[in-house]
């Protein structure tokens, strides 16, 4: 019998991707995104589509309640919807923290709980949530969504061990920077509040559109998170992390670096622009 997977923010970048990986491999894939004229390709490519918006509860039963009507089982829910809410932690309003983590954190556990009744009863199913090394080394201008990630990691990590017994297997990928719209709407975010001079240099390294834009060292190709997302999926046996491209593996080294370390070399590179920006 095929297999049925859910994905969110299929709009573009890793969710259109991973929507035309499943598909390309057999599966039953319902693509959502908050705008369905965003998704309509998929659809003509064979998806089945749906409007989804992450943060709303009546979004999510009502779509979990189509896939088990239609298909009378849920074998993979990829939680993929997300954005980066960038900026010093002193100049983003709490409202804009709320909305990171509705969207980042409290969505994935909204469409999880709809789904894990389903996949107990069965005794089967896999949870692909798509994190960021994001969630395993802080940096300045990027605490929010670094805590939206690092929320995302000890919650699967929590739920692993719960959902094991019961056949299901909780999976999280990390990229590194990928090749895809996030900058921009990143950026947009972190236009969105006014910003304070005491933070210039954090700001100057936001804006320099090779940190986070198109071209970031190491930008890996969405279609290679789509894949390693696939293959998750499919294993019987699959690891609790998998990290994508070389900053990501790398990166999850730094964790284990000392706080006292990390810090000062911030500070290093802080003071380097400095002197930098002053000999302009």
């Amino acid at each position: 019998m095929t297999e049925t997977v859910l994905i969110t923010g299929c709009s573009s970048g890793i969710g259109r991707e991973t929507a035309e990986s499943f598909l390309a491999d057999g599966w039953e894939v319902y693509a959502t995104a908050r705008n369905p004229a965003d998704i309509e390709a998929l659809g003509e490519q064979g998806c089945n589509i749906a409007t989804l918006d992450v943060t709303d509860d009546g979004d999510v039963e009502r779509v979990v309640d189509r896939i088990i009507d239609e298909e009378g089982r849920i074998d993979c829910l990829v939680n993929n919807a997300g954005y980066g809410q960038l900026g010093p932690i002193e100049d983003v309003p709490v409202e804009s923290v709320e909305k990171q983590f509705d969207v980042n954190v409290f969505g994935p556990h909204r469409l999880t709980r709809a789904v894990l009744p389903h996949m107990r009863q069965r005794q089967t199913g896999t949870i692909v949530n798509v994190s960021s090394v994001a969630g395993r080394v802080s940096t300045p201008g990027m605490g929010v969504y670094c805590g939206s990630k690092a929320a995302m990691e000890s919650m699967s990590d929590a739920l692993r061990p719960e959902v094991d017994r019961f056949g299901i297997d909780v999976v999280l990928v990390e990229p590194g920077p990928v090749e895809t719209a996030f900058a921009e709407r990143a950026e947009s975010e972190a236009n969105g509040f006014e910003r304070s001079d005491a933070y210039d240099d954090i700001y100057s390294i936001l804006d320099d559109a090779g940190t986070l834009g198109s071209g970031a060292p190491g930008e890996i190709s969405p279609v290679e998170v789509a894949e390693t997302i696939l293959d998750a999926a499919n294993l019987t046996d699959p690891a609790a992390r998998y990290p994508v491209g070389k900053i990501a593996e790398a990166s999850t080294f730094a964790r284990f670096v000392p706080a006292t370390i990390m810090d000062k070399l911030y500070g290093f590179g802080f003071s380097l622009l400095s002197k930098r920006s002053s000999s302009d």
